[in-house]
């Protein structure tokens, strides 16, 4: 059946993502708890797109025939809030429908498995080989579909988790028509804060974009924090697992930074404290404030599973990815765009963000980071990548390299601590090129070098 498990779940065009193929997914599920003998409920939730909630039904309908019980959240709902109520109700595990920042022509299928972290290779595989058309139980042995809230135990268990006071501070908040809308913006509103609410309708097209809170994106929400209408910009995408912070002097502020900021606001409020986990193409700033505090950073390849598995292995005291998702071991070992919204808060709560990024650029360097993708069909990536094992260049843009880190494609770190790092999109038909470098037009140079690079091999 042609169904593949990527970076995270399966991900697929509106057109692919049909019923025999959805049922199929349900289907390897409940093989793969059954296999396994984990017993409980298992959740099954939803993003706000056409089909979504469907979908879900869908699911459950074929978790019972398998004699599971099924719980589907009364609304569309965040994919985090999702993932923490397995761990807090013990459940089997969950499905979540959504497509997270993609467009709404897209959609797909999260498997959560019963510690509420993201699904390691080893089950995603599992549930490759189990893909079939369901086979019911008799019917006296079905399990039962519960509809119910998860939210609101959600934000009682936030609220207590960060404890922070908001009062006089105004957030807006853009919902990008996702399911963070009505949760995000309530948790910032229960802490006391005031809030203004962009996109907070459910869109199933979501305004014709894609629910991703990248700076061209968020241009109104810029807008409104520039014109002091909000003190503090806060957007999430489409199922509210990633984030994206604007601030009155910087506008949208770079995900390596938010990560930076973050790590070293929770060290410096002395109640969490540890590693922490970043991708291999997240800064090294974040390896400076943890050397400062005395810990270390555990370094992964792209996709939160890998760093989940290394909170866990480290005891980190949390996680993040240069894409804006961001996990505190404590509260889940998963990327939560909504707890993490409330601790970006709080943090400026207690020193504007503007002026802890001006105090940490003057201790730890600043730095500057972007992406390219080149085109490279999927057939093609695996030998691009050995093509460069062995022979890559001494030099790059003119700068000797220092040392070569294979975790994840090829991560050249030069002698003047500028890198550049190559490797396969898990996703689509690309290369992707990332470098980090002083400056903006550093970075320029060092992304051209490795498009020449690769450009030759394809």
């Amino acid at each position: 059946m042609d169904i593949e498990f990527g970076t995270d779940g399966w991900r697929t065009t509106r057109e692919e993502f049909t019923t025999p193929r959805i049922r199929a997914v349900g289907q390897a599920v409940a093989d793969y708890l059954q296999e396994r003998d984990i017993p409980g409920p298992v959740a099954v939730g939803y993003d706000p797109r056409e089909g979504s909630r469907n979908a879900a039904e869908e699911l459950c309908r074929v978790l019972c025939a398998n004699g599971f019980d099924a719980l589907i959240p009364d609304r569309d709902t965040p994919t985090p809030v999702v993932a923490w109520t397995v761990t807090d109700r013990d459940l089997a595990g969950a499905l979540q429908v959504t497509a997270s920042h993609n467009p709404a022509n897209y959609n797909g299928i999260k498997f959560i498995p019963e510690d509420g972290a993201p699904a390691m290779p080893a089950v995603t595989d599992r549930l490759a080989d189990n893909l079939r058309e369901p086979d019911p139980l008799p019917e006296s042995e079905w399990g039962t579909v519960t509809e119910t809230d998860f939210i609101d135990a959600y934000l009682d268990h936030a609220l207590d988790f960060v404890e922070a006071d908001l009062s006089g501070l105004t957030v807006a908040h853009d919902a990008m028509h996702g399911s963070g809308r009505g949760v995000t913006d309530e948790l910032i509103a229960r802490a006391g804060a005031d809030v203004t609410r962009l996109r907070s309708e459910r869109d199933p097209e979501f305004g014709g974009g894609s629910p991703e809170p990248s700076a061209a994106r968020l241009r109104d929400l810029e807008e409104r924090v520039a014109d002091g209408e909000a003190g503090l910009g806060i957007a999430n995408d489409g199922d509210s697992d990633r984030i994206g912070v604007v601030t009155p002097e910087r506008g949208f502020v770079d995900p390596n930074w938010v990560y930076v900021a973050l790590y070293d606001s929770l060290l410096d409020a002395d109640v969490l404290d540890g590693d922490a986990v970043r991708t291999v193409s997240t800064t090294y700033l974040v390896d400076r404030v943890a050397s400062a505090h005395g810990h270390d950073v555990h370094e992964t390849p792209v996709g939160f599973k890998w760093v989940a598995e290394a909170m866990a292995d480290h005891d980190a005291l949390m996680g993040g990815e240069e894409s804006g998702g961001f996990g505190v071991s404590d509260h889940l070992r998963n990327k939560d765009g909504v707890l993490v919204a409330l601790l970006v808060a709080a943090a400026h709560s207690e020193e504007p963000l503007d002026d802890r990024l001006d105090r940490l650029r003057e201790t730890y360097g600043d730095i500057a980071q972007d992406r390219i993708s080149v085109d490279c069909p999927d057939e093609r990536k695996a030998a691009v990548i050995d093509s460069l094992d062995g022979s890559l260049p001494d030099r790059v843009a003119g700068v000797e390299i220092e040392s070569v880190n294979d975790t994840d494609g090829f991560k050249m770190v030069l002698d003047d601590g500028s890198w550049l790092l190559v490797r396969p999109s898990g996703t689509e038909p690309k290369l992707r090129v990332y470098a980090e470098a002083e400056s903006r037009e550093r970075v320029e140079e060092l992304l051209e070098a490795g498009r020449e690079l690769v450009q030759p091999l394809i």
